[in-house]
């Protein structure tokens, strides 16, 4: 199974999440957001990198271009919701690398289908 690191600022949901990939067979890194989760990218092997888009500080656009500029093929799943613009992150997101996109709400069967898409991919180089 996959590590899989997810950067999120709330930490509730993020602590659902973890529990969800732990009970698929993955091993669960967190960062509560994006310059806690590039430091932990950088530190820890991670095979994936689950990442909210609105967060205080280091949002997740800016957390995707630089984990991008570290890691080319570094697999990113961007998620986000909840706010008038979410499907326009989520669209900017893909142009700069990631993925794949959930919209917030999520099942977590869409997260393992997302998470089990991307990881059957070859690696590829982001697109920005």
């Amino acid at each position: 199974m996959a590590r899989i690191l997810i950067i999120d600022d709330d930490d509730a949901l993020r602590s659902v999440i973890a529990q969800n990939l732990t009970l698929a067979g993955h091993t669960v890194l967190q960062a509560g957001d994006g310059n806690q989760g590039i430091a932990l990218a950088k530190a820890e092997q991670v095979d994936l990198v689950l990442t909210d888009l609105v967060m205080p500080g280091k949002e997740g656009v800016e957390t995707i271009i630089e984990l991008h500029r570290e890691n080319p093929t570094l697999p990113i799943i961007a998620m986000s919701g909840g706010m008038p613009r979410s499907q326009m992150y989520l669209q900017i997101a893909t142009k700069l690398g990631a993925r794949q996109t959930l919209a917030k709400p999520f099942t977590p069967q869409d997260l393992i289908s997302a998470i089990d898409r991307v990881l059957s991919e070859p690696p590829r180089p982001a697109s920005a």
